[in-house]
């Protein structure tokens, strides 16, 4: 795969995606792959572009939560809640903003990531991104809180990828330095129809 930027293994931008990017227009069907750090598949669930008032590069994608409730610090995912997930090919972090079937923001989930692909193909395209360790959850009242840093300890990557983990400490603070002006991928969205995957 073609990169723009040789610097971490995994974290440079990647030519194809940038090519790709323009193609999901809103109202395109996409499979969203989650991946561990290793690289595995760990989920794959359908989403759909939506239009939105983000600023490019990044996309928002509608997605159903459809499986049983998980509660993480105060956030639940619940049967039927709205998430509006923003993706990024250059930024090392994206977020959902998880919606009651109402409309009702309940608040955010953002993740530390290498910058989203786009792979599989024009017809069937996948937007896939690796979970790096770092989460951060974001409430409409402005409690933040950081999850899985002892799981980012406990890799070791400080002494067997101390780059990559300077990275991710690097994008965790970011996260945490845009969720007060509610800065990309922080966002809220106006939930007004149906969900668009159903």
């Amino acid at each position: 795969m073609t990169k723009t930027d040789t610097t971490s293994t995994g974290w440079a931008i990647d030519t194809p995606t940038l090519e790709a990017w323009p193609s999901l227009r809103p109202g395109t069907l996409v499979s969203i792959v989650k991946r561990s750090p290793a690289g595995d598949n760990k989920v794959r669930y359908p989403g759909v572009v939506m239009e939105s008032q983000v600023e490019e590069p990044w996309i928002e994608i509608e997605a159903l939560w459809t499986t049983p409730t998980v509660v993480q610090a105060q956030l639940a995912f619940e049967p039927g809640d709205v998430l509006r997930e923003l993706f990024s090919p250059i930024h090392p972090f994206n977020a959902f903003a998880v919606y009651r079937p109402t409309g009702e923001l309940k608040g955010w989930y953002a993740n530390v990531t290498y910058p989203t692909l786009v792979e599989g193909s024009e017809n069937h395209p996948e937007v896939v991104w690796h979970d790096l360790y770092i989460d951060i959850v974001a409430s409409p009242d402005g409690q933040v809180h950081v999850l899985d840093e002892e799981e980012l300890s406990d890799s070791n990557l400080s002494k067997t990828d101390p780059e990559l983990h300077a990275r991710i400490l690097a994008a965790r603070d970011e996260l945490l330095s845009r969720f007060p002006s509610r800065q990309a991928p922080f966002h809220e969205s106006v939930i007004t129809n149906k969900p668009a995957t159903t």
